[in-house]
């Protein structure tokens, strides 16, 4: 109830009612009503904050859910990452290393993912953070597989021409040399014969009497059978899949450029041309341009016991023919 108020008048003896003036009935007005509002916005703060609606409730769970699943997603993704590289490593170790293939460069199995922007969608996602660490690692993730399932399609090839790369590869001594006494020296630093200074000494040197034959280390197409340097008459051959032989210091050559060989067939006899010192013959394996030790590749030719007696003796230090 509103309040009155009476005053008392001496003259009549009474109470009389005494009424506000419209400006405190105003004030009142606006009292009361401000009253209301500041009770109605604390209710309504009250009920937003302190007492979820059954909606709001349910989207909560809805995200707490789905950044649970995005956590063990993350945990799972880790967990294939590491299978992942446990078969890049195989892959490169193993597999790539058996068919004598480069490995895949790092860069190429885990490139980066340029652009500050490629994630900028997933910003205004609830756990944003959580959305963009997971959504990397599928993308990182995905780019390895792709890469990696090429490599398996390329060891596959590989597999089915294996049986031709077999035969491509030069896997005999390119001289009779069963006994191995036609050795004469092996890959590395030597001492010159001529300039009496160690040098690079590029192959491997057989002494042989002139016209002893020479014979085709694997298959392959004769690239070059002319006079060349300081090799003298000199046969090189293009056995395909990175490798390529030297046969230098040559008497007699029986092939001609573009000619198909096999492995074991004669291509030339033992001379004495060229920058030499005695007959013998030079002989080199080059593997995808780059000189490696020919003592590696006469799997073919010798015992195991006799292959671990041609590694030993091409370690000598001994004095080079050419």
């Amino acid at each position: 109830m509103s309040n009155i108020f009476y005053r008392y008048n001496p003259q009549t003896l009474s109470f009389e009612r005494i009424f506000p003036s419209w400006k405190k009935r105003v004030a009142s007005v606006f009292k009361h009503l401000f009253i209301g509002v500041v009770i109605g916005i604390g209710l309504f703060a009250f009920t937003m904050y302190a007492l979820n609606s059954p909606r709001e409730q349910q989207l909560k769970k809805d995200n707490k859910l789905l950044k649970t699943q995005y956590e063990v997603l993350s945990r799972r993704l880790n967990e294939t990452q590491k299978v992942l590289d446990d078969l890049q490593q195989r892959d490169d170790q193993l597999y790539r290393a058996i068919f004598q293939t480069d490995p895949i460069p790092e860069s190429v199995r885990k490139p980066g993912y340029g652009g500050t922007n490629r994630y900028e969608h997933l910003l205004d996602m609830p756990n944003s953070d959580l959305v963009i660490s997971v959504t990397q690692k599928m993308d990182m993730i995905s780019k390895q597989l792709y890469v990696q399932s090429n490599s398996f399609d390329e060891i596959a090839d590989l597999v089915r021409t294996q049986e031709d790369r077999l035969k491509c590869i030069p896997a005999i001594q390119p001289v009779a040399n069963k006994d191995l006494r036609r050795m004469a020296s092996g890959y590395g630093m030597r001492m010159d014969p001529i300039y009496r200074t160690l040098r690079f000494h590029s192959g491997m040197d057989f002494s042989a009497k002139v016209g002893t034959e020479i014979y085709a280390t694997g298959d392959g197409v004769i690239e070059m059978a002319e006079k060349y340097a300081g090799y003298g008459n000199c046969i090189v051959i293009n056995h395909e899949y990175g490798y390529k032989t030297l046969y230098g210091h040559c008497d007699k050559i029986k092939v001609r450029p573009g000619q198909k060989v096999t492995r074991g067939e004669v291509i030339a006899t033992v001379g004495n041309t060229g920058k030499s010192t005695a007959p013998h013959l030079h002989y080199e394996v080059i593997v995808k341009g780059e000189h490696d030790n020919p003592a590696k590749y006469y799997f073919m030719d010798l015992t195991p016991e006799e292959y671990t007696r041609m590694i030993e003796m091409a370690e000598n230090h001994g004095q080079v023919m050419d």
